[in-house]
């Protein structure tokens, strides 16, 4: 399923004139965000001949980070120093509260000694010994009463079970990664670094894969820091988002509210759009329409016999604006066209700017599902004379919506006015 995480040339961040409410604090609210969960923080230095490394990162202690930006921003090269396998000039890195790199106080603890795993874009396997020694290998790095993973579980874990006996040169591209991580993660690391783990892969064996990373996220209590320039695998997989740029960091902070930032040049993407987490709420079977409830929305969604039935709050789209607002602290829901799934399950949503049209009364009557109070926290007029990128805040969840400058003009939309948002489509990452 296609989805976006866009992010442009970074000269666009000058191109717009931003009307805003919300984001000047944002990168301050990051370091807040990850101090939840402190990990992590790491400041690096790094002059080469023609490229300088300059960041200064705060990152949680859980899920999944992604450095993602353009070829040749400094993505690799701060996995590098995270590893211990560059050493910048000047530098500091601190993993749980073990210091591994102070460079003022000559500490430098080196790559062999660091409890890291490192996943590569190609894993590197020991051609004569099977997948199990392979394995194996990776374990004896870890004195015995230190191992956090078996084997048996690692191997589970990545679905390479069936594989152990086999021979490197008789494995595909995907299953020759899958091992290369369960190696990594029996290294039992406080940190796991993975460099553009599926960039060597065609896009099946992408597929392939994808799910066995979200399980390695979901199940084991490692941070994992992601460099990726694939937008849909950083919508799927990060939890916190690191935009990069020339060596520097343009943005850092929880990925749904990081992709929502005006300032950034994801707002005058074409394909802008925001990440959502939800949790399945009910399946409607006549109609094939999952329930993805999302925490504090204010929502109006339409189709109020089928909304109901599927653990939604069943307010119809014809329903008054009294109605519509009296559902404010019933929670809020997402109807998505797919297959049933667990209730319960945690979800992940992507919305596009351009599936976002704006009204300032509720509709009635119409075919849209999905329907949500929202109020105007800012906008952004892009190189594209016609049209203007407008933030939203739904109780705390923030939309995007690509609307046309007429559009603005005659609903008089500005920074604190309300409206509702008619969501015309909902991508479901799985």
């Amino acid at each position: 399923m296609a989805t976006a995480v866009p992010v442009r040339d970074g000269n666009a961040a000058t191109r717009g004139r931003a009307v805003s409410t919300a984001g000047a604090n944002a990168n301050a609210n990051a370091n807040a965000d990850a101090a939840q969960w402190p990990a992590l923080h790491a400041r690096f230095l790094l002059r080469q001949a023609a490229f300088t490394l300059d960041v200064d990162l705060h990152l949680p202690g859980r899920g999944v980070t992604a450095l993602f930006g353009q070829s040749g921003s400094g993505k690799t090269t701060c996995l590098r120093c995270l590893a211990g396998l560059a050493a910048p000039q000047e530098g500091y890195l601190s993993v749980d509260g073990a210091v591994w790199l102070d460079t003022a106080r000559r500490i430098d603890v080196p790559t062999h000694r660091r409890p890291l795993g490192y996943v590569f874009q190609e894993a590197s396997l020991f051609a004569h010994l099977n997948v199990r020694d392979n394995l194996r290998y990776g374990q004896k790095r870890v004195a015995p009463a230190e191992r956090k993973v078996a084997l048996d579980h690692a191997a589970a874990l990545l679905g390479i079970d069936h594989l152990l006996d086999r021979m490197p040169a008789g494995l595909s591209g995907g299953e020759r990664q899958r091992v290369g991580m369960a190696r990594a993660l029996l290294t039992s690391p406080r940190l796991l670094l993975m460099d553009e783990p599926l960039a060597a892969l065609d896009n099946a064996r992408k597929q392939e894969i994808l799910p066995y990373l979200e399980r390695l996220h979901e199940e084991l209590d490692i941070p994992i820091v992601y460099v990726s320039h694939a937008p849909e695998e950083v919508a799927r997989l990060a939890d916190h988002l690191v935009l990069l740029e020339q060596g520097k960091v343009l943005a850092s902070g929880p990925i749904g509210e990081t992709l929502a930032r005006l300032d950034l040049p994801s707002a005058l993407a074409d394909d802008a759009s925001v990440v959502i987490e939800g949790e399945v709420a009910g399946y409607d079977g006549e109609y094939r329409l999952l329930t993805v409830r999302l925490p504090g929305v204010l929502e109006a969604a339409g189709g109020a016999a089928h909304g109901a039935g599927a653990g939604g709050t069943g307010v119809g789209a014809g329903a008054t604006a009294d109605a519509l607002e009296r559902e404010a602290g019933a929670g809020a829901s997402l109807r998505v066209v797919h297959d049933a799934l667990p209730v319960g399950r945690r979800m992940r949503l992507v919305v596009r700017a351009r599936d976002v049209s704006l009204t300032l009364t509720p509709p009635r009557d119409s075919s849209i599902l999905n329907v949500l109070r929202v109020r105007v926290e800012g906008m952004v007029e892009s190189d594209e004379p016609a049209q203007v990128m407008v933030r939203l805040d739904a109780a705390g969840t923030p939309l995007l919506a690509r609307i046309t400058r007429f559009s603005r003009d005659q609903l008089a939309l500005a920074p604190g006015s309300h409206a509702w948002a008619q969501v015309k489509s909902v991508s479901l990452l799985v």
